[in-house]
């Protein structure tokens, strides 16, 4: 004998399924980030734009890159405010892991042995990559932008500018902020601006969750 599904229970399974995989690709995303962050910092060839800051500011506080990087995420969520933005589940998350994370995720990059410009470029590249995957497996999950996504996205709803427009402002202001203040900015940031959203387009074509039905 067989117990037929009704469609609710069949709607209520698939339900389940894609808040399953939701929350699955939001941590798989967030546990990636915050490593790539960490390659491309070891590299000491430059790194990402928020993170030219966030060493910028190390240099003149006794906080570690997380600490900075916890602190710098919460000041940029308070700015969503007068924006109108409204964070989800993601986005606080996105606040306290990849903060917590990334310091240990330094210190055992910090075990290696001294490397050569050789495996350094390769730790850049593979930094480059790894940080276009994590962001496309978390902002593909749906449930809420990272804080930085956020500030754009509410000042592109703001100003009526292009997302181009207003994201090349901000990182280019936190970038010459962050050298100002001491941070590393080289070459690996170059590679980093022009090669991670190449990258996070076709990801994220495949990683967003689509409602269905």
């Amino acid at each position: 004998m067989t117990t037929a599904i009704s469609p609710a229970d069949g709607r209520r399974t698939t339900t389940g399924r894609l808040h399953l995989r939701r929350g699955a690709q939001l941590a798989v995303g967030l546990a990636l980030y915050p490593v790539s962050m960490a390659l491309l910092v070891h590299a000491r060839l430059g790194a990402m734009p928020w993170d030219v800051l966030t060493l910028g500011i190390r240099r003149h506080t006794p906080l570690s890159f997380g600490q900075i990087t916890l602190v710098v995420s919460v000041l940029v969520l308070a700015a969503w405010w007068p924006l109108r933005q409204r964070p989800g589940i993601g986005t606080i998350a996105n606040v306290v892991v990849i903060g917590v994370l990334v310091d240990p995720v330094l210190r055992l990059l910090d075990l290696l042995p001294h490397l050569s410009l050789t495996w350094r470029a390769a730790m850049l590249l593979a930094g480059v990559a790894l940080n276009a995957l994590a962001t496309a497996l978390y902002i593909g999950a749906r449930l809420g932008p990272g804080p930085r996504d956020g500030l754009m996205t509410g000042l592109v709803a703001r100003t009526g500018w292009s997302v181009r427009v207003v994201r090349t402002s901000i990182e280019v202001s936190v970038v010459l902020v962050g050298w100002l203040l001491g941070g590393a900015l080289g070459v690996g940031t170059l590679v980093y601006a022009v090669g991670v959203g190449p990258l996070v387009h076709p990801l994220l074509a495949r990683m967003t969750v689509r409602q269905r039905g």
